[in-house]
């Protein structure tokens, strides 16, 4: 099938589940592997495309991507294009984070971009990683919570303010 094509135009709902459903019963890893590939496409409409589409993917057919975790989160820290960079975070806030596959770089890149210039979007899913990822560690927890402190809850969006009071409460309860 050729991806490319079908996603180098605007890409409407039908059109996305389609996509899915052909990549479900077609050579799953194979297809999935070829649409992959377009997330690094030149093309940013193509490679927003084809993440829009693995962020319609079912949790049974995105665990393909666990083993992808850090081309991705490599692809987020160089990332310019705003869409592209929330459906990378939309993607691996998918994934759980174990103590074991913490990587620094994506956790300064979280905490920085918490009380940023990013859209909101972006800083709410840097957040909920953060979190996901310092929850490990206390002295990471501290961390966390000074840049949550730094946050000015009247100032930001109500999504944003409701993922801020959502890790509170989860930090309060694992005191």
């Amino acid at each position: 099938m050729n991806f490319r094509g079908l996603l180098c135009k605007r890409v409407f709902r039908h059109e996305i589940l389609y996509l899915c459903s052909v990549i479900r019963n077609l050579d799953n890893d194979r297809s999935i592997e070829t649409l992959y590939n377009l997330v690094a496409d030149d093309d940013d409409r193509v490679a927003y495309n084809a993440l829009w589409i693995f962020s319609h993917l079912t949790t049974e057919d995105s665990r393909w991507l666990l083993k992808r975790r850090n081309e991705l989160i490599d692809q987020l820290l160089v990332e310019a294009h705003v869409g592209k960079k929330r459906l990378i975070l939309t993607l691996l806030e998918r994934q759980p984070v174990e103590k074991e596959n913490i990587r620094t770089d994506y956790l300064d890149f979280c905490l920085s971009s918490i009380n940023s210039a990013e859209p909101y979007a972006i800083r709410a899913l840097c957040l909920k990683q953060a979190f996901a990822q310092c929850r490990h560690y206390p002295e990471l927890v501290q961390e966390l919570i000074a840049c949550i402190n730094m946050m000015e809850p009247f100032e930001i969006s109500p999504g944003l303010r409701s993922a801020r009071n959502n890790i509170l409460k989860q930090l309060a309860k694992s005191k």
